[in-house]
């Protein structure tokens, strides 16, 4: 028998329930080969035919069965079911199959009760099925296929109760995984109650169970489709074609995808012919069906028309089949509507009325014609009837809708319309409840009905983006509420993603404007609107460049947008902001020219500007740039001309404010005041008024009291948060904190959840450093449930004053809190995690900074997971949380010398900002540090492709091409970047660096003087000064170096690396190797004078005072500088050479070596001082130490003292072949390093090679400025050995000039010298 099968009746109750008859009859037919005579395949084959409206054909097949005794009452049933939709009723037969019916309900089996009260449940005749199966339970009340069905039975009950009582039936009926029937409902009753997981374990029960029982495939794809898992949902699709190449549903699932999650409307539209071809093939004869699968893509494929052609023929092929369905005949109507075939549409709704006078969506369909015609009256008369009909039906949302857009076209306020949308969505959104993601929902969702409604909302919108600050206006809002359900479910819907960029943008949040522009020329590059809008969000974030970008591409997409005034309007406020007012004035002017720009002018030219309020913005915009181009008469008389355009009209009061701007631009303030006293609290631009008022009282009269006192009017005569706000803010522009607290709190007691009322009241205590009663009030507010958001403010706050263990405290409390899958929470605890890594790095725990970033970034990695479906608008902002998330974790690596790890998470971070060339130059900058020279010049290439003006990417690559040694083209790229800005002092100084290294530190004065040519003013800028000191010092003239750093001191952008330099200047005026022994005999025999010592160990004292009374102004703003100022405070205590100080010094320098692994800069300090204790081998072991580490930019200073110390103590040692080898790798980097050539020459004369000693010192004598007499004196004794001797007398007389009382020099070089070149 058919019924031991496990899936021939799961089959059939499946394909009945979704009413695919064909399949019913086909998969009966195929079974019967099976089990021939079955009486019931034979039920269901007739069950089939009876419901694709044979019902003659139908009628004999039952008659052959109704005496089969398991299918006699449901056949009986049947008959009765098929003579009642006979084209001719037979009464008697009916009669007499009633009597036949009542007769054997009375004997009934079990059996029998089961398949009539299938039958009836198939039919939708729940409660009657009920009755019948507790009959057949009260018999067998352990029948498994019983309890199975009564749970179905009550699961499709109108009653809560009795759907949630079905799971009891299906646990008791349900045995095994074998029983495929009962399952099925399991699944189904776990997704109404939208237990997706659960629903996924049943049905992966069956998949195991049954491979080949395609219904449970159908089933998980649409529960995938449900979760929103479109990737899942395809691929099931893919699975079913393989099976079934033309299973319908599998076929819609991909048009659905194509049309909601891809975009693709080519695909869709071939998908569609696919689909249409398989749905005639597979149910020729089902049109209820045609239009059940095509419903769902007439309301997602918009006004496509090559998918509208198609649905639209099998609408009307369907209609041939079932000429007397006006649902069928509405669709058509809807269908013409959206081609905009208006009149073709009315007569489709006026034919489905005549087929069913009680259809809410044909009556409404006229309706909407008879509007879409201009047809008020007409269209008024009906709705009147319609409003009656609702009494009886109930309201319908398609009513109320036409009654908002009648009233729209009446010219009603906004206030009367948006209240008719408002309910018109409330009765919209209220059939979608519960309802999965599918077929059903999207019909049901109707996005083209939405995106019309939120058109109606924008008409009563400003063109104008929003104020921040103040509350967002209620259509604004519910816009933005509309769209949200629309681009969840359908995130490729190319017109419901611009709409919210245009919310968003109106809104004032461009951020995500820019996003779903963003998203919308993923989808359509070529679309031109959203570049127009691309523009006007560039504009208003003030990236010009950008701007016209957006506008260039709009019109190479379509010419016809240079047609639109809108474009000429953008372009013109674009020109007017970069400063080009001609071309602005001149564009201004001829939008003015159009036609329909006057009223009373010719006809309205094609995409002028539809409302008073564009008009009106093209005058101010105009009269604006005149008056800033020195035109004010020409200003003021276009402002005439406005005053007489829009007198009477709504936007009076915006020409009134432009024209105090006007008298203000005059000097003219009282005229201005006067215009803006007439302006009563009654107006919409009143708040507007009172806040110019008060800035001209501040600003040109320089009267605080009458400025609040404008804030104050304002506060009285429109109570409410954001008057309490605005007069806090003013409290607080005018240094008055306590005041501006107390409004800020009275605003926050009307607004209790106010994000932006409860921060700005403990900014405003922080701002006047009042930092306990800060941490009082925060601790306060969090106490109030809703202000959990303050957390980050306080930790912040904690950051700030250094209490990094409450900051800890504090965050790992909040993040203790569970926050699941809830998305807004997930976003928040990232924020939280970031900000904890925060404090861990700045409290110096790297590992712990690291391990805590890494949570962050799981937590933000699931957030960006169900972003992409829930919120894809959302998604470019969050990935840049990822990428921000990444490039800290590399920064960390980088800090701890982890560079496999930094390079991985850079890389990881430009996944998610491709674009990013602050992380592509910090990868670069870290593969040079690493010495990977070919891979930093890779990254600074496709950089510089990018960015062709990029400096710092430009200066990395100058220092490659120095690596490279390949110094004229390092010297080229900072030239050029000279050239394009002269002024820029941190290319200087890095051009000085380099002059330096390369040996050409005397083509320094001519760019120094290019940046001086640049204004009159640059010799008294701080960042010229601060390069002037650099070149001095590096030219030997520590003194004059130092005048010049002094006028940096103070700057904030330069003052801390002048400090910097002026400590190092002061500790080690003559760039001598600390810690050094080989040139200290030398000096102390050459300068063998007590007085001259003595001078010399004062002036040395003197400049540690100096230094440590610097170090004092010095306040870094990082964990490293903190770290600098550690060691700079112990390397004042060094140079003192007091061996107590130094042990201290040397304490303080092992420790920080021990945190940091190979930090040069505290090991050359360890080293320097033991070779000050006399402890020569230790200071040897840390220097070994250093010659491991790679050349790099950032130590470059400290490892070239490094090498010249380690050469000092080999040279000690007679170790010269090392020595020299360690002097070279300092000449490679630094070609003046005068040092390097001072050793040099010191182990050639120790070697008597005099002439190349002489060379050596040459260098050294040339690279110091000639101004050290030390050098002077070594290079003049050489080439006296080396037989020079007018060289020798040349060098003398230039030391002896510069130091008369150099001693030695002259008894015994000078004097010697002119003996031997006398006859």
């Amino acid at each position: 028998m058919a019924d031991t099968d496990p899936t021939c009746l799961a089959s059939l109750t499946y394909y009945c329930q979704e009413k695919y008859y064909r399949h019913v009859m086909k998969i009966a037919s195929e079974y019967l080969k099976s089990y021939t005579n079955d009486p019931v395949l034979l039920f269901f084959k007739a069950y089939g035919i009876l419901m694709e409206g044979r019902t003659q054909e139908a009628i004999r097949e039952l008659n052959q069965v109704k005496h089969k005794t398991d299918v006699s009452l449901c056949s009986t049933m049947a008959l009765i079911y098929a003579h009642k939709q006979s084209d001719t009723v037979d009464r008697d037969a009916i009669v007499d199959l009633e009597s036949e019916l009542k007769i054997n309900r009375k004997t009934a089996r079990e059996k029998t009760l089961y398949y009539a009260g299938m039958f009836l449940w198939l039919l939708g005749r729940s409660d009657k099925a009920k009755e019948y199966i507790d009959r057949m339970l009260k018999i067998a009340d352990s029948s498994r296929e019983g309890l199975v069905l009564k749970g179905w039975i009550e699961l499709n009950s109108d009653k809560e109760f009795n759907r949630n009582k079905s799971i009891r039936y299906f646990d008791d009926g349900v045995q095994d995984s074998k029983d495929a029937i009962g399952l099925m409902g399991k699944v189904k009753y776990f997704m109404k109650r939208q237990n997706y997981s659960g629903a996924h374990e049943i049905v992966n029960q069956i998949v195991v169970s049954h491979p080949s029982f395609l219904p449970s495939l159908i089933i998980k794809m649409k529960l995938f489709l449900a979760q929103q898992d479109w990737d899942q949902a395809l691929e099931t699709a893919q699975r079913i074609l393989q099976k079934d190449r033309t299973n319908v549903d599998a076929l819609q699932t991909l048009v659905v995808h194509s049309l909601a999650k891809d975009g693709n409307l080519a695909k869709a539209a071939d998908s569609v012919r696919v689909l249409i071809s398989a749905l005639e093939t597979a149910e020729p004869c089902n049109a209820s069906l045609h239009l059940h699968i095509i419903t769902p893509i007439s309301r997602l494929c918009g006004k496509n028309p090559a998918i509208q052609s198609q649905i639209y023929g099998l609408a009307q092929r369907a209609f041939l089949m079932a000429p007397t369905d006006a649902d069928i005949a509405t669709e058509v109507g809807y269908l013409l509507t959206l081609q905009g075939n208006i009149r073709e549409a009315a007569k489709w709704y006026s034919n489905a009325v005549n087929l069913d006078g009680n259809s809410l969506p044909a009556l409404a369909g006229i309706i909407r014609c008879q509007l879409l015609e201009g047809q008020l009256v007409e269209a008024e008369q009906q709705l009147e009837f319609l409003r009656e009909v609702q009494q009886s039906l109930g309201k319908s949302r398609e009513v109320v809708y036409l009654q908002a857009v009648l009233a729209s076209k009446q010219g009603q306020d906004e206030e009367a319309v948006s209240t008719l949308l408002k309910e018109a969505l409330e009765l919209h959104f209220s059939a979608l409840e519960g309802l999965p993601l599918g077929g059903e929902y999207f019909e049901k969702l109707n996005p083209a009905f939405l995106l019309e409604v939120v058109k109606g909302y924008l008409d009563f919108c400003p063109n104008k983006p929003w104020i921040p600050g103040q509350s967002l206006p209620f259509v604004l809002k519910h816009s933005a509420m509309i769209l949200d359900p629309v681009v969840k479910a359908a995130p490729a819907l190319l017109e419901a993603v611009y709409l919210l960029a245009k919310v968003k943008y109106l809104s004032g949040d461009f951020e995500a404007a820019q996003s779903c522009l963003q998203r919308c020329l993923e989808l359509d590059s070529t679309f031109a609107e959203a570049h127009l809008l691309m523009a006007q969000v560039y504009l208003s974030t003030g990236d010009f460049k950008q701007c016209s970008h957006s506008l260039e591409m709009a019109v190479s997409f379509d010419f016809k947008v240079r047609e639109l005034p809108v474009y000429h309007f953008i372009r013109a406020k674009a020109l007017k902001k970069t400063g080009n007012l001609p071309e602005a004035i001149k564009t201004l002017q001829m939008i003015l020219s159009l036609p329909g720009m006057r009223r009373g002018g010719a006809g309205k030219a094609a995409g002028a500007p539809s409302s008073s309020s564009d008009r009106v913005s093209v005058y101010l915009e105009l009269a604006e740039a005149l008056c800033l181009n020195g035109e004010q008469h020409e200003a003021t008389k276009i402002m005439q001309d406005a005053i007489v355009e829009f007198t009477g009209t709504p936007d009076e009061m915006r020409v009134t404010l432009a024209n105090v701007d006007l008298a203000l631009s005059k000097g003219d303030t009282e005229t201005a005041l006067s215009v803006l006293r007439n302006i009563t609290p009654t107006h919409p631009y009143y708040t507007e008024a009172k806040e110019k008022m008060a800035d001209i009282y501040l600003h040109k009269r320089n009267d605080k009291r009458l400025y609040i006192g404008c804030y104050r009017e304002l506060w009285d005569r429109v109570p409410g948060a954001h008057s309490s706000l605005l007069l806090g803010d003013a409290y607080m522009k005018i240094q008055e904190p306590e005041k501006a607290i107390e409004m800020y709190e009275q605003a926050l007691k009307k607004n209790t959840r106010d994000a932006v009322l409860a921060s700005r009241t403990g900014q405003a205590l922080v701002k006047t450093h009042q930092y306990n009663k800060a941490i009082n009030y925060y601790e306060a507010a969090l106490k109030i449930k809703g202000q959990d958001f303050l957390y980050h403010d306080l930790a912040e706050l904690f950051l700030k004053l250094k209490q990094y263990d409450q900051a800890k405290k504090l965050l790992q409390q909040v993040l203790e809190h569970d926050y699941a899958n809830d998305l807004i929470l997930m976003m928040n605890g990232v924020k939280y995690l970031i900000l904890l890594a925060k404090v861990y790095t700045q409290s110096g725990d790297p590992k712990e900074a690291i391990e805590t970033l890494n949570k962050a970034y799981d937590v933000q990695s699931r957030v960006l997971r169900r972003l992409s479906v829930d919120q894809p608008e959302r998604m470019p902002s969050q990935r840049k949380v990822a990428s921000l998330i990444c490039s800290q974790i590399a920064q960390q690596g980088q800090a701890l010398k982890e560079y496999e790890m930094a390079i991985k998470y850079y890389k990881e971070a430009l996944t998610y900002s491709e674009a990013d060339s602050k992380i592509m130059l910090e990868l670069a900058n870290l593969y040079l540090e690493q010495g990977d020279v070919d891979s930093c010049q890779h990254q600074c290439a496709m950089l510089l492709k990018k960015e062709d003006d990029n400096e710092d990417a430009a200066m990395m690559m100058a220092d490659l091409m120095f690596r490279r040694q390949d110094y004229e083209k390092a010297i080229l790229h900072y030239r050029q970047l000279m050239e394009r800005a002269s002024g820029n002092f941190s290319v200087l100084a890095k051009l000085i660096d380099l002059l330096r290294r390369t040996g050409k530190l005397d083509d320094a004065p001519a760019f120094l003087e290019m940046a001086e040519k640049t204004s009159t003013r640059s010799t008294l800028e701080p960042g010229y000064n601060y390069c002037q000191g650099l070149y001095l010092w590096h030219m030997g003239q520590p003194n004059e170096a130092l005048r010049h750093l002094n006028k940096a001191r103070k700057d904030t952008e330069w003052g801390q690396d002048a400090v910097y330099n002026m400590i190092q200047i002061c500790l080690n005026p003559d760039n001598e190797t600390i810690g050094g022994e080989v040139f200290v005999s030398i000096d102390e025999e050459t300068s063998n004078s007590n007085n001259l010592l003595k001078e010399r160990q004062e002036s040395e004292e003197m400049a540690v005072r100096t230094a440590l009374n610097l170090l004092k102004e010095y306040h870094p703003r990082t964990l490293q500088g903190e770290k600098q100022v550690l060691l700079l405070q112990n390397c004042c205590l060094m140079a003192s050479k007091d061996k107590t100080n130094v042990e201290k010094a040397l304490i303080a320098f092992t420790e920080m070596a021990s945190s940091e692994k190979e930090h040069v800069s505290s090991l050359l300090a360890m080293a320097q001082a033991f070779m000050i204790l006399k402890q020569t081998p230790r200071a040897r072991n840390q220097l070994k130490r250093i010659t491991k580490v790679a050349w790099n930019a950032a130590e470059a200073e400290d490892l070239e003292k490094c090498w010249l110390l380690l050469a000092d103590i080999y040279i000690q040692s007679g170790k010269f072949d090392i020595a020299t080898d360690l002097l070279k790798r300092c000449l490679l980097y630094n070609k003046s390093c005068c040092k390097a050539f001072e050793y040099l020459g010191f182990i050639m004369e120790k070697e008597q090679s005099y002439k190349d000693a002489a060379s050596n010192y040459e260098m050294a004598w040339k690279y110091s400025n000639r101004v050290n007499p030390a050098i002077g004196y070594k290079l003049a004794f050489n080439y006296l050995k080396d037989k020079k001797y007018t060289e020798a007398i040349h060098v003398c007389h230039k030391v002896l000039t510069d130091h008369p009382d150099y001693p030695k020099i002259r008894k015994d070089i000078l004097e010697k010298a002119q003996f031997s070149l006398r006859p």
